[in-house]
């Protein structure tokens, strides 16, 4: 066989993903993959219906149906401070994955570097690969996961091109406040960079932490790529409806490497989910008081069975600390990957292991999350409990 491209052997499949197949195979609850076990808006499913009737069926504009490029600017207008121009400033994708994908190759040529926060959304050091560039990881130190400011004023130094910003930051749940914002774009202004954020948890922030985008502080919007997606906000993750915002001179060229990528996003689906971005103020509340309670409630049941975990500020995402576990005779030189995986088989839960998300060497972490019905946690949580009788 011809020899294949050297990149695809500098990193693995997703680890996310292959916890959910081997979750399915098992019959396991999966509390690995990030989406929902409940249904989306009614009033979403409802207009979706119809358009399964009425259309559109065939293609869109490939940057984005116009109604749908209109209802997403106005409603990112609220967040960012400022009027967004459907036409010039927005590229609707196919799932915030593939946002991210678009804006690394719109920015990055062959050789270029990227700062990204570890730990980090697996895809990100992926896609820098892919775009050709090399990642440069900063770490965000446990417990508060703060970062040392100076260590991405080294990067810029070093000629990195942009830094990734996940906020609410996916694995942890960390927020980043409006100074720690404000630092790195003041870097980034300085060194002349780009910030690409990812913001598509920006409605699960709990109090007393306030979302900030980072494209909304003075003199940002220009250097400034926002990606996003509808998935988590509206409970439609198999849609894979994202959007990248961002100063008309990247988003005219983002626009063609979308094309390129994959031409458009599912017209039908577009059409459908205009309903959704003009849901009042209140649905927004509403989805924050769901997650909230949910975060809780599972923190709470964490606690009641001994698991040792963080408080995640935002996301729907939680570490637990595995130990104690590993530490045990049974386990001794496991991996956290072969601890998730003997935990599908044997205890019935899917987790992801932490490994895959740290570009330090950390093995004593697995990810769980609680976007699932209280009849759901109860049972994963029934099942959790199991772990505590191998402490016995």
């Amino acid at each position: 066989m011809p020899k294949l491209s050297a990149r695809v052997g500098t990193f693995t499949d997703s680890v996310i993903r292959r916890m959910t197949r081997i979750s399915d195979e098992y019959g396991a609850i999966n509390l690995s993959q990030g989406f929902p076990d409940f249904d989306p808006p009614k009033a979403l499913t409802d207009r979706l219906a119809e358009v399964a009737h009425t259309g559109p069926h065939q293609y869109s504009v490939t940057f984005g149906a116009e109604n749908f490029r209109a209802a997403l600017a106005e409603k990112a207008a609220k967040s960012l401070g400022r009027a967004v121009d459907p036409e010039t400033q927005i590229v609707v994708t196919c799932g915030g994955t593939e946002a991210m994908m678009c804006a690394m190759m719109t920015v990055c040529d062959p050789g270029d570097k990227v700062m990204v926060f570890s730990p980090f959304y697996e895809n990100y050091g992926a896609d820098a690969i892919l775009s050709g560039a090399r990642p440069i990881y900063i770490p965000l130190v446990p417990p508060e996961y703060s970062f040392d400011i100076r260590l991405i004023e080294d990067g810029f130094r070093a000629g990195a091109k942009a830094i990734v910003v996940c906020n609410p930051s996916n694995p942890c749940g960390k927020v980043f406040t409006r100074a720690e914002l404000e630092a790195i774009g003041a870097l980034a202004v300085q060194y002349d960079a780009f910030v690409i954020t990812d913001e598509v948890y920006e409605h699960m922030v709990y109090a007393p932490c306030r979302h900030v985008c980072m494209a909304s502080l003075p003199g940002m919007f220009g250097h400034t790529i926002t990606c996003s997606s509808l998935s988590k906000t509206y409970s439609v993750t198999g849609w894979r409806l994202g959007y990248l915002i961002g100063p008309e001179t990247v988003i005219e060229n983002a626009k063609k490497v979308h094309d390129f990528l994959t031409v458009g996003a599912a017209s039908p689906l577009q059409e459908a989910a205009v309903t959704a971005l003009e849901f009042p103020d209140a649905y927004y509340d509403d989805l924050l008081a769901v997650y909230t309670e949910k975060r809780d409630y599972f923190l709470a049941g964490l606690d009641r069975i001994g698991l040792a975990h963080n408080v995640p500020q935002g996301t729907y995402f939680v570490l637990v600390d595995i130990s104690e576990f590993l530490a045990l005779p049974q386990f001794s030189g496991w991996t956290d990957l072969a601890f998730c995986e003997w935990m599908i088989r044997e205890i019935g839960v899917a987790a992801v292991p932490g490994s895959s998300f740290f570009r330090e060497d950390v093995n004593h972490l697995i990810r769980l999350h609680f976007a699932r019905t209280k009849e759901t946690l109860d049972e994963a949580l029934a099942r959790l409990a199991k772990l505590k009788s191998l402490l016995a």
